[in-house]
């Protein structure tokens, strides 16, 4: 199944709590358990303004259902067509 890079504008994300991410990812979660196992989540990283994630799924539309049911932005979403690690110049 195809991974995306989603990129999320969140106007000051970096200065989030660990409470109010805590509440973000819950309501990630949620919404996920309600839309099956197609879509599955990775991973988030937090920078600046904004939350870059990594999901699974059979296709974009999927992605943006996801940010749409939980009112997430999804102000880019990219397919990742490779991998690439230090292991890679091996």
């Amino acid at each position: 199944m195809p991974k995306y890079l989603i990129e999320r504008e969140v106007p000051g994300a970096g200065q989030l709590t660990a409470e109010q991410l805590k509440g973000i990812s819950q309501t990630s979660c949620n919404v996920l358990s309600q839309m099956g196992p197609q879509i599955q989540w990775q991973q988030s990283y937090v920078a600046g303004d904004k939350i870059y994630c990594v999901y699974i799924a059979p296709n974009e539309e999927t992605i943006r259902e996801h940010a749409t049911k939980g009112g997430f932005p999804a102000n880019s979403v990219k397919e990742v067509p490779f991998i690439i690690a230090p292991t890679t110049a091996e």
